[in-house]
């Protein structure tokens, strides 16, 4: 199997969860609101409406192969904000809750690493990068 196809299978792995979690975030923004506003930010919906949007559309340029290491930097970012804005303390409620913050932070790292090597590698030849001819691909 080709580098091309296993990069291609490795961002459609990479890009179901945004898709998903952003098209779930535009239509019933309340439970990531409620986060946000716990997280002490400000104007709550408006940034889960962002936040969805945001998901949506990278997860959607990972999948297509479009600007695909703009959005592995901004996605690995994304993942490294989040889980330290809203996961950490571990301590902060029943032990249950402890434990899941504390996987949703390893998973948060571990995903940030992977978007950072999507974003080095790039998308390779089955992308709309490579069929636009924004850098060469092997």
């Amino acid at each position: 199997m080709s580098n091309n196809v296993i990069i291609l299978i490795a961002r459609i792995l990479l890009s179901f969860m945004f898709i998903l979690s952003g098209f779930m975030k535009l239509t019933d923004p309340a439970g990531t609101a409620g986060m946000i506003a716990g997280a002490g930010l400000p104007a709550a919906t408006l940034l889960a409406y962002v936040a969805g949007l945001f998901e949506l559309l990278a997860g959607l340029a990972v999948l297509t192969g479009f600007q695909v290491r703009i959005a592995g930097w901004l996605l690995a970012a994304f993942c490294v904000f989040t889980g330290i804005a809203f996961h950490l303390p571990y301590a902060s409620g029943t032990e249950l809750v402890n434990i899941l913050n504390q996987i949703m932070v390893m998973k948060n790292i571990t995903l940030a690493g992977a978007y950072i090597l999507l974003a080095t590698v790039g998308a390779g030849a089955y992308s709309l990068d490579a069929r636009r001819g924004a850098y060469a691909v092997a």
